[in-house]
This record gives C-alpha cells, structure tokens and sequence, in this order.
C-alpha cells in the first residue's frame, strides 16, 4: 500500500510541512513574465499566472508561488528603476486567473505562528505589485477568487473580462477573512455597501459575481468582451499611461460616507448577520470588525489586523471543520460513494412528471431548464394542469426578465413542457418522477397506472421523502426500474438529491438517476431503502425531541436555546414552519409508526398542522415569535406527569438522539460512512460549513462516545464546540 508522503518547504524560518496523500501531486502556479511593446512603443511586463494544467485545474497560490512571484516582482522593479519597462500587468491561464490559496496547503497550517507567516508573505508579495516604480495593471482574465481577486485588488488599475465564470470573496463562507487585502482595499474602493454584499452577503448565500458585475461594483475600471480580451485590455492600460484615459470611480467613498454612512452601514450588517445565522460563527464577525475599522486605518494598519485575524482563524477550529465540510461537498459530492459505472446510465430525452402541484411545478421547471428536454406533466384535472404549465411559463418569463434567459431560449423552454390527462402520452418517456401525495398506497396506484404505457426501458422515480421504495414499487410488473429520487424543497436552491436503492433497484436505474442528478446540478447522496433515508430521519429525530420537550411543558424558547450551539440558520420551530406543518406531521407519524422506540407522534403537531399557525410573521413575511394560539395548543397537550427540560438537558438529549440515530443510520448499511452522513446534511439540512457536519459535532461534545463508545473519526476533526 501507497504511504503518505511528506513535503517540507521552509519560509522566512517556519517550517511548511505537508503530509500529502499518495496520489497526491505538487501543482505549483508558475509566474511567466514577456514583455509586450504597446501601441505607444511603451513597454509592459505582463506576467501570466500558470500552473501547466488544463482548464479544470485552476490556479492556486500556495508559499511556492507566491515566493516566486515576489522573485518576478523584485526583478522588474530593478528594470522598472534602469528605465527597461514602463507598466507592468497580471494576468492568468485562460479561463483562470487564480482560484485563492491553495486550502491543500493552508488546511495543514496547525499553530498561529505558521498561519501568520502565511498572511504576512500574501501581504508583503502583494504590496510588491505597487512597489515596482511604474504602474500596476491586473488583466482579469478568468476565474478569480479570494487571493486571486485580491492580486487585482493590490494593482492600481484593473480590467475585466466580460464572461468571466466568477469572482468572489467567499472566505467567511469557509472560516476565514480576505486576508490578503480584501477586507482593507476593497471597502475603500467600492464602498461600504458593495463591500458588504461581496464579503458577507454573496459567500453567505454561496453567490459570486460575472465580469459585469464587477465592473458595475467599481472592482474593475473597464469592461471588455473575451474576443480581443487582452489585446483590448493592453490598449486601454497604454491608454491610462498615456493620460489619454482618465479613470474615474464613483463608488469609491468619501468622508461623509466613511463617518456618516459607514457605521450604520456596519450596525445593520451586525444584526442581519445574527437573525441570519445566530453568533456561532467567527469568520463573519471578524471580517465584519476589519471592515469597519478599515474606515480609518491605514493600509499598513489594516493589513497587520489582517495577519492577526487570519493567523487565529487558520489555526481555529471553525476553519479545521469549514475545509472537512468543503472537501465533502467538492471531492465526495461529486464522486458519490457506491454510484455504479456511468456507462450503465441511459440516456433522457423526455421526462413525465406525474401531479401538477407546487412541487410537480417546480421539478417540470428544473428539468426543463437543465435538461432542455420535453417535459410532459400529468394530472387527473386539466385545470390543475394548465395552471402548472402558467405557473412554469410565468418562472420561465421572470428568468427572462432578469436577463438570465434569452428570447430564444425562453420560447425554446416553453415550448418543451406540455400537459395531458392522457396517460398514453407518457409513452416517449424515458424518465417519470411522481410528485403525488406522500402514502405508498397513492404511490403505488400513480405507478401502476402509468407503467403500461411507459418503454420496457424507461426508468420511474419517486420523490417519497420517507416512505420505502421498495414497498413503493411491491405492484409493479418491472420494480428494478424504479429508484428514489427525494428532492429537498425549494427544490431550485437545495442542493441534495437523495438517490434511493431500494432491493430490487437495478444498476442501470441507479447509474441513470445519478447522471440526471449530475445533469441538474444537485449534490447526489446514495442511500438504502429506510425510513426518512438520511436527513429526514434525523431531522425528524430533533423535531420529535423538541415537541416531546414543548408538551413537557418546556418553553418554545429553551427548545431554541438548546439547539442554538449546532449553528443551524434558523431554529427548529421556524424550520418547521418553512418545511410545512402538514408535511412535518406526516412524516414525523411516518417516522414514530416505523421506530415508537425513538420517535412519538404528537398531538400538538398534529392539531398545529390542522390549525395552520405556529409561528406569527410581519408583513415582510419574516418570523416574529411563536404564536400565542400556537402556545395554548401546546399547553392543551401537556403530556400527563412530564417535567421541564433544561436548555443543557435538552442539548444532551438531542445530542445522544442523533449520535444513537446516526449509528443506526450506519449500521443498517442506509450510508456506508459517517462522510455520507455529514455531506447530506450540509447540503440537505443547512448543517453549517463551520460546524464540519453532523459527526464531527458529535465526535467534539462527546455525544458520540456516550452513546456508542468511540467516534466516527479517529482522531477527532477539529470545529466549534
């Protein structure tokens, strides 16, 4: 067997030793330097950032590469100082200009001293790209992420390719801050409100920015289109040189803004941050902090409270569980465990979704627009089917109105979904999800009806969120065909499918479901046939412990205080409430009927869900508390001789319930490993980045060993206790 291998490599006296896995490979970006004579006769030096690989390997920028960069640097400030260049540029690969640090790198970085000694080398070959005696120029070319965007932002003048695929700053989504700059330099440039949205807001909600977008921001000086990119870009910087071009930023702020503006700015981004995502994670207030402050330090002084904050966070436990959770949903998610071979896949050219209601609507949407393919519904009423056809057209127009679909498309797309009561029109199909009532009996009656009129070959999905597949499919003449295929609502944001192997679930089905899931750009888990798979079951697991505590005469608010440590985004009773309390009742007496040992039906839910309240909301549709009609049901339901939780009580509880119910979950062979585990509820139930999953969590508060003597991981991953 491959052993580990070790690399060690030395800067300014720390030692940067990587243990590297055995297939491992040393990519280094590589800085390429050519001078090219500009229409004027001036000269400028434009390095190109390179690491030899194609365009799926983007740039990255580890010590190596920056060493070497500040090399180049020093160079051509000796040429810049003997008159041999007058400008100098950066650029990157095509289709990349750098991807940020590389986090093969920095994740083994374990002491502050080592992390400050990685931001301090960022800073000091960054500030290089001003110091050279002539002016700085970053041509961005490409994808352009953290320390890739920042090499641009510590140039004094910055163009940008109009197609680029992104460009961010999504640190505080992984655990750190933009360290290399970006939390000084960018507010001071575009303001306090765009640098809010590009660095809390966007990696908050995993956005990023297109090459219009960053120029609309006043991030770029100049927008061109990738066909003469460069040759454009080369034009227009000896344009500047010239003074024939006079670079204008109005987002940049003045003293009113940075002394007036700048602090309520601050002020309401604090409390959006703690009704968003609670006060567990640091990365999000630390880059907050250096934002704020940023309005009155210098650069010089802003870049050391970058270091501090950055060395603290590298070495942190919040970081150490935000790269567990990034390399699950990155490497794991998109090489799923247990898919069988792609080659066994068929192919889909036309999907049937059986039901016209709000989630037939939304999945007829999704599969249209990612597999531009005909996509026929069905329904018992016409009625119900023409409004689910408006309904897509309507999301369809919206899209179209927000410039993110053409008029050729939109025409296209809408012409691809029809509608029939005609079951026979299902006969071109070769992939038919149901998005019916979630009672197997239901289930199996839409499947039998439909399967004698559907190909030998095609494959039927069910979208059942805890029901088993297999008694799903017990009436079909052919049940190999059939494979679960469980969305998560609203189905266009959530990224997890959970793709379902029932007994009889043959390979060619499996394989299929995991092409379509790849073709829509959802993170696939697969699982066995079980009650509420994975998330579900857990989620479940937390609901039934927290109506059990509310009938026990526990507060709404201790229940949420209890809870608060997982750093979910919003508390259970508000989860509930979004999930639907139908659809939480339902499946939390699917779940109490199949395992009464763990879960309990409650009555209070179930006459909440007929009521329809829980929680009150404002006009703006946001949760403003649990509703007083909702706490007078519950107190109807008191359960007979129960006691209180305390919010510490009812942590360990919930605690040892998921860690018992993840074992479970592991041994009934429903996941192989707790990795599958973790990647489903990060991106099925929001289980924060932070947080490294549902099982690192267990490993550090000892719930783990409490319920079942060891770990999942050995050792255990560092995160946030």
């Amino acid at each position: 067997m491959a052993k580990a291998r070790k690399v060690t490599a030395q800067y300014d006296g720390i030692d940067f030793s990587l243990l590297l896995g055995p297939d491992a490979e040393d990519v280094v970006t590589h800085s390429y330097v050519r001078d090219v004579v500009l229409p004027s006769g001036r000269r400028l030096a434009l390095i190109t950032l390179d690491n030899g690989k194609d365009h799926t390997r983007p740039n990255t920028l580890g010590p190596v590469t920056l060493t070497e960069l500040e090399g180049v640097l020093d160079a051509l400030a000796g040429r810049a100082a003997g008159g041999e260049i007058d400008a100098i540029a950066v650029t990157g690969k095509p289709f990349h200009l750098a991807a940020g640090a590389d986090l093969s790198q920095i994740e083994h970085l374990t002491t502050k001293e080592q992390a400050l000694r990685i931001a301090q080398l960022g800073h000091r070959v960054y500030a290089k790209l001003t110091e050279t005696g002539v002016p700085s120029f970053a041509f961005i070319n490409g994808l352009a992420l953290g320390g890739g965007l920042e090499i641009a932002l510590n140039c004094d003048y910055r163009t940008v390719n109009a197609a680029i695929p992104a460009a961010a700053l999504p640190e505080t989504f992984l655990g750190l801050v933009p360290g290399w700059g970006g939390a000084t330099l960018l507010p001071k440039l575009i303001g306090i409100e765009h640098a809010l949205e590009v660095i809390l807001t966007n990696p908050l909600r995993q956005r990023t920015l297109r090459g219009a977008d960053v120029h609309r921001l006043g991030i770029a000086d100049a927008l061109f289109e990738p066909i003469n990119f460069l040759e454009d870009s080369l034009k227009w910087a000896d344009g500047v040189l010239g003074g024939d071009i006079k670079v204008e930023r109005p987002n940049e702020p003045g003293l009113v803004e940075r002394t007036v503006k700048w602090p309520i700015a601050i002020n309401i981004a604090r409390k959006t941050l703690e009704s968003k995502i609670g006060k567990i994670a640091e990365a999000p207030y630390r880059a907050l902090d250096l934002i704020e402050k940023s309005a009155k330090r210098s650069k010089a002084e802003g870049f050391q409270a970058e270091d501090a904050a950055l060395s603290e966070l590298i070495a942190g436990d919040q970081f150490a569980a935000s790269i567990y959770a990034f390399n699950l949903v990155q490497k794991r998610g998109k090489r799923p465990a247990g898919a069988p071979d792609k080659a066994l896949a068929r192919r889909v050219q036309q999907v049937g979704v059986i039901g016209a209601g709000l989630m037939a609507q939304q999945f007829a949407l999704l599969f249209v627009r990612r597999l531009q393919v005909p996509v026929v519904i069905t329904d018992l009423d016409q009625a119900r089917i023409d409004k689910a056809i408006s309904y897509i057209h309507g999301e369809l127009e919206t899209l179209h109105a927000k410039g993110r679909l053409v008029s050729d498309d939109l025409n296209k797309l809408k012409g691809l979904v029809t509608g029939t009561t005609d079951k026979a029109d299902f006969a071109q199909a070769d992939w038919v999800i149901e998005a019916v009532f979630e009672e197997t009996e239901v289930k199996q009656q839409v499947f039998a009806e439909i399967e004698p009129f559907i190909a030998p070959e095609a494959i039927l999905a069910t979208n059942t969120s805890s029901l088993s597949v297999d008694e799903i499919g017990a009436k079909l003449a052919h049940p190999e065909r059939l494979v679960g295929f469980h969305f998560f609502n609203p189905v266009a944001v959530m990224p997890l499918v959970e793709v379902v192997k029932a007994p009889k679930t043959s390979d060619e089905a499996l394989a299929t479901a995991m092409s379509v899931a790849q073709q829509l750009k959802k993170t696939a888990v697969i699982t066995g046939d079980g009650t509420g798979f994975v998330v579900n079951r857990l989620l479940t697991r937390l609901f039934s412990d927290a109506m059990e505590a509310v009938e026990s005469g526990t507060p709404f608010e201790t229940v949420v205080e209890a809870q608060r440590p997982f750093g979910f985004p919003m508390d259970p009773f508000v989860l509930l409430d979004l999930v639907g309390l139908k659809v939480g009742q339902h499946v939390l007496d699917t779940h109490a009927r199949a395992f009464p040992d763990r879960y309990s039906a409650s009555p209070a839910l179930a006459e909440l869900a007929d009521r329809g309240t829980l929680v009150d909301k404002n006009d703006k549709g946001e949760v403003t508390g649990i509703s007083k009609l909702a706490r007078e049901i519950v107190a109807k339901h008191r359960r007979p001789g129960s006691t209180p939780f305390t919010a510490d009580a009812l942590r360990r509880k919930i605690e040892d319930g998921l860690a018992d119910e993840v074992q479970r979950i592991l041994d009934e062979g429903i996941v192989s490993a707790p990795e599958d585990v973790d990647l489903a509820v990060i991106t099925g139930a929001g289980w924060p980045f932070q947080m490294g999953g549902v099982t690192p969590y267990l490993d550090r508060v000892g719930a783990s060993e409490r319920v079942t003597g060891h770990t999942f991981h050995a050792p255990p991953i560092r995160g946030i206790d």
